[in-house]
C-alpha cells in the first residue's frame, strides 16, 4: 500500500517555512508591513504579536506531535488575515498570496487530522 507520510511531511514543512518567513518579515517590518498594519488601524505592538504567533505556529508544525496545534493556531491566523484584507477592501494582488496561504493551511491539516 502506499504511503502518503512523505508528502504529509514535506507539505507541512513548506507551510511551517512560509510561516517562519511570515513572521520574520512582521517582525523585521520589511517592506510595507509597517505601514499596512497602521493603515489597517492596528497598534505598533500588534505586528509584533502577528509575528511572534506566525512563529510559534510553525514552531508548532515542525513538531509532529505538535502540528495539529499549529494547524490550529496557523487557521486562526489566516482567518484573521482574510478577514483584515477583505475589511480593508485590498485588492486581489495582496489578497492572493493569503488565498494561497489559507489553501496550504487547510489541505495541511485535512491530510494530518
Amino acid at each position: 500500500m502506499f504511503s502518503t507520510q512523505p508528502f504529509e511531511s514535506a507539505l507541512a514543512m513548506i507551510v511551517a517555512a512560509l510561516f517562519v518567513i511570515a513572521g520574520m518579515v512582521n517582525l523585521a517590518g520589511l517592506g510595507a508591513v509597517k505601514r499596512d498594519f497602521a493603515r489597517w488601524g492596528f497598534p505598533a505592538w500588534f505586528r509584533l504579536f502577528c509575528g511572534a504567533l506566525e512563529l510559534l505556529s510553525a514552531a508548532l508544525i515542525f513538531g509532529l506531535h505538535t502540528r495539529p496545534l499549529g494547524l490550529t493556531l496557523a487557521s486562526a491566523i489566516m482567518i484573521g488575515t482574510l478577514f483584515t484584507l477583505l475589511r480593508n477592501r485590498e485588492p486581489f494582488k495582496h489578497l492572493a498570496p493569503a488565498l494561497v496561504f489559507t489553501a496550504l493551511v487547510v489541505i495541511t491539516a485535512a491530510v494530518h487530522i
